[in-house]
């Protein structure tokens, strides 16, 4: 019935725990398909592509269907039930099945309230006691509790910290929560005089240090759930707010990141009880002017509010703490040592044993420091039974012909050749490399001339100077051609410099484009021929609106809005829009009318619009047009549906232009999110890159300048190193603990790659129905326009931080326990520490020489033997070891 209805069955069931009803199924679009994608590369043995249609069902499914919508059942349960059909019929009964097979927005019901009591935190004895108020506790959610919990300890222990909180689980409530207790507000306020009877002993004033653009949001959060006196320490009335705080008039001061690195030296002199900085990643570089500001203010109990506590590098985690826990995780230099190290070349696909061993170790000690001052929640670990789930879809768009000529033209301009070519030797026979001797500057260039028009011996980094201006031209080839057109914006030499520049690298296709001046013809703009990524866009949201679904459309490039703004327009789709240009007071409303109106199909939104209130949980249809070097963008533009109070079940598309540099800006987010799990979840990833961050000697295939400007067009990057990965024999013990529970308990693991310690997630790739499945399913993908698809989920490890299980060991292999320690005995009596998993590899090596092969050998044919010769294997080895023993 549809193109995508054959991808069902590959896209694995996601994870988290969802109330979802099925999907509706539809065909897509009637109109005349688009031809057939001619390109060499080919799409992964995974066959992701189904993962697209499993999203795709009738929109009035058949009555027989219904079961399946009830979001209580699962598969086990419906086959159970249709052999009790009187039991089936009261379920019936109870919760009507909608005509549509839609849940109803209001379907789920959260249980937000508790008990109407006060949540004491105080110890037994201690006095004063300190308590959440009634009002307050009884609107908490169980996680949010804990949270006040761990503040106060922090509190109490007169040091800061971290409250690391996915966005969307309360952050803001815990602190004013949190704070309501320190500051005894469970009293039934009279007068003034009263109340300043019962408090017990003078306090400061609290600081709270925060984006400008939610200001306002942390006044209205007290003014809703305490009676605090909050003033914004922000704008013209400065001077008067400072003379209220200085006399005490003032419990709680909010000012902005600019206006405290600006008036910091005024602020710094107060004596503050608690300073909390909302945001507080944004402490990350140790030399900005706002973090030696912070770093001045004269208290211990500083409370970092953040979602993404590690955006980029492990050493950003430590300026995050150094300024919350001063000295808690030791000097920059033992840090960079002991932690950053050695995690990072860990991390390296090839690294040696000892590096993944040392890796680990350290990861798990790091973790256990960082949980005295850090508390680390996701959505899935708390509020996930409460939520209708997500799936993150990553779709690698064949960009079209005229793209791939562009870039290609691009990457051959001496601008780019210089960087490029920078380490080889200079021409003129010089010992010198190119960017050291003639190459140095580009004054044949195109981009070169134009920065440099004030300066033509060029400046102190040249030609390095040249490295951003040309990754933007990059990113915007792959997303749209229209966007390396003269900005109208921007002043006329540099409109000039930019149509000269789109002269070149269009070249003889200049008049396919309208020439180099920027188009206003409406059908040109919104015409799809061009440009890979709307062409897949145009058919998955004719898909998607034909079954109802509402869609929120990201982009960061105000051009790149315009455009799909455009497109949407012509395809007559009901819309919003909002970006930096939408005036604060309009948000709400627009995100109102989004979330209320069933005719809203569509929210064309900027990434970069942050702030509080943009929760548009109607949303079941995420699409990010374009990658951000810093992966938190993305997660973050996901999150404004993905929340607590989301309608639908969620699903995200981000959209890669395939064989271009967003594949490369897309594997930097996975080795960037990696290194995060491991630092700050202690978190077993996959080792997929051979680069290090940050190291010249191992900059692999992710980083170094040459990396940024290699010609794609004609490998498979991403799936090429997920297959590599996949190939050499990386399994977790789940995937055999299926076949062969027996063989797992004995401690039979699949040996990764040699030198490789981290043990994969159980992957589809490698069974043969899967490879046979890839070629059936391309010509499908070509007519969307898509090469292949992933889930995030399955690259990157979406679970809570594993704790490796601890297996007491004696002479006797059969006798085991759980315990914290793993012990062996010696001959001689004495015990031996052993780790499990060195002790299951060296069972499992023994299995592969009693079945005369090597540990990879054997791990494949473990893989393809039946379960009756694992069995026959396993029986034959214990025989044997028994007789051994016995003679």
């Amino acid at each position: 019935m549809s193109l995508l209805r054959t991808f069902k069955e590959t896209l694995k069931p996601c994870k988290t725990p969802c109330f979802s009803s099925s999907y509706s199924q539809s065909s897509l679009s009637q109109e005349e398909p688009e031809p057939t994608i001619v390109n060499q590369r080919k799409p992964p043995k995974s066959s992701l592509s189904r993962q697209l249609q499993r999203l795709e069902q009738d929109y009035f499914p058949p009555k027989q269907e219904s079961l399946f919508q009830n979001p209580k059942y699962t598969q086990t349960q419906v086959e159970n039930n249709c052999d009790n059909p009187e039991e089936e019929e009261e379920e019936e009964e109870e919760e009507e099945v909608k005509e549509f097979g839609r849940p109803e927005f209001d379907r789920v019901q959260f249980e937000d309230t508790g008990p109407y009591e006060p949540l004491v935190l105080s110890s037994d004895g201690e006095f004063p006691v300190l308590q959440v108020p009634a009002s307050i506790n009884c609107r908490l959610l169980a996680h949010q509790r804990e949270g006040v919990k761990f503040l106060y300890m922090l509190y109490k222990n007169n040091h800061g910290g971290v409250l690391g909180d996915d966005m969307g689980l309360g952050k803001t409530i815990q602190t004013i929560a949190f704070l309501a207790a320190v500051y005894r507000k469970d009293q039934e306020y009279g007068d003034s005089k009263t109340l300043k009877e019962k408090q017990v002993g003078p306090k400061g004033p609290v600081l709270i240090i925060c984006p400008s653009s939610v200001i306002h949001n942390w006044e209205c959060e007290f003014s809703r759930w305490a009676t605090f006196i909050v003033s914004a320490y922000h704008g013209s009335n400065r001077e008067l707010i400072l003379e209220k705080l200085q006399a005490n008039a003032v419990e709680v001061l909010v000012t902005s990141f600019d206006t405290f690195r600006i008036h910091g030296i005024v602020l710094s002199e107060i004596k503050w009880e608690i300073v909390i900085v909302d945001e507080a990643h944004r402490l990350k570089n140790e030399k900005s002017k706002l973090y030696t500001a912070c770093s001045e203010i004269k208290t211990c109990r500083r409370i970092g509010l953040t979602g993404t506590i590690m955006q980029n590098r492990i050493m950003e985690l430590f300026n995050l703490f150094d300024w919350a826990a001063p000295g808690s995780l030791g000097t920059r230099e033992h840090f960079r040592e002991f932690y950053d190290e050695p995690l990072r070349h860990g991390q390296r696909s090839t690294a040696p044993e000892r590096f993944v061993r040392v890796a680990g170790k350290r990861k798990q000690h790091l973790v256990a420091v960082l949980r005295k001052y850090m508390l680390r929640r996701t959505k899935e670990e708390t509020i996930g039974h409460l939520m209708l789930g997500k799936e993150d879809n990553v779709v690698f768009c064949a960009m079209s012909e005229l793209q791939k000529r562009v870039y290609g033209r691009m990457l051959q301009l001496p601008d780019v050749q210089c960087l490029i070519n920078k380490d080889l030797r200079c021409s003129c026979g010089s010992p010198l490399t190119q960017v050291e001797c003639c190459k140095r500057i580009v004054p044949e260039g195109i981009m070169w001339p134009y920065l440099h028009r004030d300066n033509p011996e060029g400046c102190d980094s040249c030609p390095f100077c040249l490295v951003l201006p040309c990754l933007v031209k990059l990113q915007q080839i792959s997303n749209h051609l229209e966007l390396i057109k003269p900005n109208p914006r921007d002043e006329p030499d540099k409109q000039r410099k930019d149509a000269e520049f789109a002269s070149a690298v269009f070249g003889p296709d200049i008049d396919m484009v309208g020439g180099n001046a920027p188009s206003e013809s409406f059908m040109g703009l919104s015409d799809t021929r061009h440009c890979g990524k709307m062409r897949a866009l145009e058919k998955l949201m004719s898909s998607w609106a034909l079954k109802g679904d509402k869609i929120l459309l990201f982009s960061y490039s105000v051009r790149m809005l315009d455009i799909l703004e455009k497109f949407l327009i012509r395809k007559g789709y009901c819309f919003s829009r909002l970006d930096g240009s939408t005036p604060t007071n309009m948000r709400q409303s627009l995100v109102d009318e989004f979330n209320l109106s069933p005719s809203k199909q569509v929210f064309l939104i900027s990434t970069r619009a942050g702030a509080l209130g943009l929760n548009l949980v109607s949303a079941n249809r995420v699409v990010i047009f374009d990658p951000n070097w810093n992966p938190a963008q993305d997660l973050q533009a996901q999150d404004r549906s993905f929340r607590f109070g989301q309608r639908r079940h969620v699903v995200v598309f981000r959209l890669l232009a395939a064989g271009s540099l967003e594949e490369l800006v897309y594997s930097r987010q996975v080795y960037k999110q990696q290194l995060s799990n491991i630092a700050v979840s202690g978190k077993m990833e996959k080792r997929y890159f051979e680069g290090v961050q940050d190291s010249k000697e191992f900059q692999g295939e992710l980083f170094g300048i040459c990396n940024l400007f290699r010609d794609l067009s004609d490998k498979l990057f991403t799936s090429e190193i997920l297959e590599l990965h996949e190939n050499q024999g990386q399994q977790h013990a789940e995937h055999l603990s299926d076949n062969n529970k027996e063989l797992t308990e004995l401690g039979a693991l699949p040996i990764p790659s040699e030198g490789s310690e981290t043990f994969s997630a159980v992957s589809k790739n490698l069974h043969p129905r899967a490879i046979e499945r890839a070629d059936t399913d391309k010509p499908v993908l070509e007519d969307l326009g898509i090469l292949y698809a992933h889930r995030n989920e399955d690259i990157v490890n979406s679970r809570p931080g594993i704790q490796q299980k601890i297996i007491v060991v004696t002479e006797d292999d059969n006798l085991r326990r759980d315990a914290n320690v793993s012990w062996k005995r010696k001959s001689d009596g004495k015990e031996n520490v052993v780790s499990t998993r060195e002790w299951k590899k060296i069972q499992y090596g023994r299995l592969a020489e009693f079945k005369g092969m090597g540990v990879l050998e054997f791990s494949r044919w473990v893989l393809s033997a039946t379960p009756w010769e694992r069995k026959s294997v396993l029986l034959d080895y214990k025989r044997r070891k028994k007789d051994t023993s016995n003679g």
